[in-house]
């Protein structure tokens, strides 16, 4: 199925109440992806639902439009919906999206995730809300502490569900939809069908009406795919130089990294060159720093961000105008995630892979996924290739041992020293005694003095 249906329909053609309209106007969207638009409907009808749409298409629009559609107003202090996402920083956007689609609507929103102070978030719980967004383990602790109640939610959303997964939240989702009402609506979004997220969609849902938009791997349209192929990742951080120089060009850029200690790594060499315009997220970093990283790149205070993969998912920061991979991710999903960081709600998008000739089948792997070849670009010749290696690329040599393998020569090594000759003796047999008596001539035991004294006698 294309991006966008072939009539297109506005949000005035949708059943939305005049609040949600003026908020939508405020926003200037007019038109609603192929996802908003088929959830609509089935949201607004109470069934269970599981959407399955690429990264960048308005997911939470799609399922957040309908909530806010029948949630009435009440003054109740327990919250009536919950949507739960695998980050904090998901917890802080979603927060921030659903203020923008209530501006005209009273509702009581609060987001909550561990890293801060959990007395801070049990005071704004205990103030009474509609909507409660959070990350599954800190949503639970509060749960267990008796500061939330549960039982009058109504709707439960679980966004970015592959991610949890991967993170290993899976029995903390357990443990949740345990103490959460039977009676209630599952919405459940996610970028990629796993096994995993099967399984969990067999446990815990009623019949769910499917919706899929496109298959998982299918690239997004408005997206332009690149690749290099580069030997090392000292040549690919000279490249990435070489590229980022163009200031005009890639003035918002987003620089995806598989580990935090390449993230660092990588960090470190560009803030040589680009030191006011370079900034870094991963999960060590404090919370603070993570969300000012995001808000000056969002605003364009910085025009480079380097992120690990977790840290990046289902972000929405508009008009990035790159995406690019300094490595080539193990799984094609992360791949279609990353890019997808780009070329959001319909507008173009770049997208650059890094590969070297260990990471081949990776990409190889992807456009498999894609069903589709990455055109490859030459390496500019003002790129340097590199002949400095990290740890990781550098050849390790195994020793393999042999406990059975035996010296093929009789040398001796230096710390053989001849034995003593007190200590090269040998036994040779015999009865102890014997050995004394011969050794110190006479006897050792009273028998054997009443022995000889008989036989002196014999001789006389």
């Amino acid at each position: 199925m294309h991006y966008q249906s072939k009539i297109k329909l506005t949000f005035r053609d949708l059943n939305l109440s005049t609040q949600l309209l003026n908020a939508l106007d405020d926003m200037e969207f007019s038109v609603p992806t192929a996802i908003q638009e088929q959830a609509f409907s089935v949201v607004m009808s109470g069934k269970d639902v599981v959407g399955i749409a690429q990264t960048g298409t308005g997911k939470t629009y799609a399922y957040m439009l309908p909530i806010l559609r029948m949630l009435k107003y009440s003054v109740q202090q327990n919250p009536r919906v919950l949507v739960l996402v695998p980050t904090r920083e998901l917890v802080v956007q979603v927060v921030d999206e659903i203020h923008k689609l209530s501006s005209y609507i009273n509702v009581r929103i609060a987001g909550v995730y561990g890293g801060t102070n959990i007395n801070t978030q049990k005071q704004v719980v205990s103030q009474g809300l509609d909507i409660i967004v959070a990350t599954p383990g800190r949503l639970y602790d509060l749960a267990v502490s008796r500061a939330l109640q549960l039982k009058s939610i109504q709707k439960v959303v679980i966004d970015e569900v592959d991610v949890m997964l991967d993170l290993g939240f899976r029995h903390q989702l357990i443990n949740i939809f345990d103490i959460l009402p039977k009676q209630r609506q599952n919405i459940m979004f996610s970028a990629t069908m796993t096994d995993d997220v099967d399984h969990m969609i067999n446990d815990t849902f009623t019949n769910p009406t499917r919706i899929s938009v496109a298959k998982s791997g299918t690239p997004l349209e408005n997206i332009q795919q690149y690749g290099y192929k580069v030997p090392n990742f000292y040549t690919k951080v000279h490249l990435l130089e070489a590229l980022l120089a163009d200031a005009d060009t890639f003035h918002k850029t987003l620089v995806f990294v598989g580990y935090k200690k390449i993230a660092d790594r990588l960090f470190e060499a560009l803030e040589e060159r680009f030191r006011d315009e370079v900034c870094i997220i991963h999960s060590n970093k404090t919370q603070n720093y993570r969300l000012r990283s995001i808000e000056d790149f969002r605003n364009g205070i910085h025009r480079i961000l380097i992120a690990t993969d977790v840290m990046a998912r289902g972000l929405d920061i508009e008009n990035v105008s790159q995406v690019i991979n300094l490595d080539t991710p193990e799984y094609p999903e992360n791949y279609m995630h990353r890019i997808g960081r780009t070329g959001r709600a319909e507008k173009k998008g770049v997208s650059y892979v890094l590969t070297t000739e260990k990471e081949q089948p990776y990409l190889e792997d992807i456009e498999q996924l894609m069903e589709m070849r990455i055109e490859q670009l030459p390496l500019p010749d003002t790129v340097e290739i590199s002949d400095q290696l990290t740890p990781e690329e550098q050849p390790k040599i195994k020793e393999i041992y042999n406990p059975h393998k035996r010296p093929n020569d009789e040398t001796v090594g230096p710390a053989f020293h001849e034995k003593s000759t007190k200590n090269k003796k040998v036994n040779l047999g015999g009865k102890y005694k014997r050995e004394i008596k011969k050794k110190y001539k006479k006897p050792k035991t009273k028998g054997d003095k009443t022995y000889n004294l008989k036989h002196k006698k014999k001789k006389k």
